[in-house]
Order: structure tokens, then sequence, then C-alpha cells
């Protein structure tokens, strides 16, 4: 299946920066795998910042304990190769209307979030270990690095 562009889910970052997570190498080839048949990827505002809470996180706060420098690496590696789609008053107002929608609440305002992004900039596929947290907005696809691969 030719995915002409992808968003990438922060939690795919997270397992591709920690190698001995047990989904390091399917996120890890599936990056690869988009990246091979041509595919634009894409990032937001709000999965570095998500992100950098994680890397910089300590271990025993369920982070991975990286340094600044650290982070700001793994930070510019996604910056280097993939697109950044811009937050504006756009991607705002179709949040707005996302969250009020579909009465999101918690931390799936997040995932609206990413969303709004998308419908804003034109991007119908997320990559993405959490599936069923997309399943609600409609016209975009979710994809399991599995599916990828």
């Amino acid at each position: 299946m030719a995915i002409p562009s992808c968003l990438v889910d922060t939690n795919i970052f997270l397992r591709v920066a920690r190698r001995s997570d047990p989904q390091h190498q399917v996120a890890d080839k599936s990056l690869a795998q988009l990246i091979a048949q041509g595919s634009v990827l894409y990032y937001t505002h709000q999965n570095i910042a998500e992100l950098w809470n994680a890397m910089t996180r300590p271990l025993v706060r369920n982070g991975l304990g990286l340094t600044v420098d650290e982070a700001d690496h793994q930070v510019r590696i996604i910056e280097s190769g993939m697109t950044l789609l811009p937050d504006n008053e756009a991607v705002y107002r179709e949040w707005r209307r996302i969250v009020v929608e579909h009465a999101v609440q918690g931390v799936q305002v997040h995932d609206a979030r990413l969303a709004a992004s998308m419908y804003v900039h034109g991007v119908e596929h997320i990559l993405t270990f959490n599936v069923a947290d997309f399943g609600r907005f409609r016209g975009l696809t979710a994809l399991h690095p599995s599916a990828v691969v």
C-alpha cells in the first residue's frame, strides 16, 4: 500500500529512541519502509514537546532519563529527516471543533490536536501504536507499524 504522506505519532519516536524497547525494531523498520517507498513523513510541535518530556524525564518516573544534549540529538534527527506541520490558527479552530463534536476529554485531547493538524494540512495517515485512539476521526487512517513492514 503506497502512502504518500504520514504523520508520525510520538509513541513511534519514543520506541525508536529507546533501543531496548520491545517495539523498537518494528517502529524503526516501519519508518524505513515508509521512507523507502517515498512517503513524506511529518511531525508537529506537540510531538516534539511530548517526546522531550518523556526523553528527559527520569527513569524512575517512566522516562528515558536522557540529558538535554541527548534529547536535542534525537530531535535534530527528526528535524533533519521529516517535515514540520506548523501550528496556526486554523489548527486551533479545527481542534476546538473536534473536541466539542467528539466530546473529547482528558489525555485524548492530544490525539485530537494531531488529528486537527492532519485535517488542516491534508495528511490522511498517522503511524501509531494507538490505532484505536484515532478511529473516531473520519477520513484519517491510523496505521500500526506492523501493518507497514
